[in-house]
């Protein structure tokens, strides 16, 4: 009981060893072109999956505070963009 325990608390861990152990086992899966895709789920998808965690884990009280200065950027930026025309 005591080592599933353990097994629980380290979760993470115990899957980072598992994909190290894997990838050194089959290494075709992650190269470029290979099942994965790494040239496309690195590039976007991690990339999107970490931002989206970072806006969820946001207090939403940071956020309000910050939402009453996007009209005017939206708008400076607008008016900004006509001057070259």
């Amino acid at each position: 009981m005591r080592l599933l325990e353990r097994m629980r608390k380290e979760w993470f861990l115990i899957g980072i060893v598992l994909a190290i152990a894997g990838a050194k086992l089959e290494p075709s899966i992650g190269v470029n072109g290979g099942p994965l895709k790494p040239e496309i789920t690195v590039s976007y998808i991690a990339v999107a999956t970490i931002f989206f965690n970072s806006g969820l884990s946001l207090n939403t009280e940071a956020a309000d505070s910050r939402l009453h200065a996007s009209p005017c950027v939206f708008c400076s930026d607008i008016n900004q963009g006509s001057w070259w025309k």
